[in-house]
């Protein structure tokens, strides 16, 4: 068997599409997946589960219907199941997301912005 470490650079080099993400791994029914974002989203919730944002680069605004939070490379929060989000980014954002396998990225709002399918690289 050939062990090899996963590069998240190498990763998100492969592609260029903004809120599009992208599977890299799966950790018994959670998936990690990187994405770029810029820009605004779309206000939503996952009613049945957290979402942890890590910024791999760039700064993320993750704002509350009653505040925000701002990450910067290097960390990380926990959206708790439920409560209402829209990220942002300023400029181009580099994300892995983790999340149970076949959460949609826009919660129950869907929208042209929903990931319709799981996309493995």
């Amino acid at each position: 068997m050939e062990y090899e470490a996963l590069n998240f650079e190498s990763k998100l080099a492969l592609f260029d599409e903004q809120w599009a993400p992208k599977v890299i791994a799966e950790m018994n029914d959670y998936q990690f997946k990187v994405v770029k974002i810029k820009g605004d989203f779309v206000w939503h919730d996952h009613k049945d589960t957290d979402e942890t944002f890590i910024v791999l680069d760039g700064k993320l605004r993750i704002d509350f219907r009653d505040g925000h939070v701002t990450l910067s490379k290097g960390e990380m929060y926990v959206v708790p199941k439920g409560k209402e989000h829209k990220p942002f980014a300023e400029e181009e954002v580099k994300i892995l997301l983790i999340e149970p396998r076949g959460v949609l990225n826009t919660g129950h709002e869907g929208g042209d912005r929903t990931a319709q399918n799981d996309i493995w690289i």
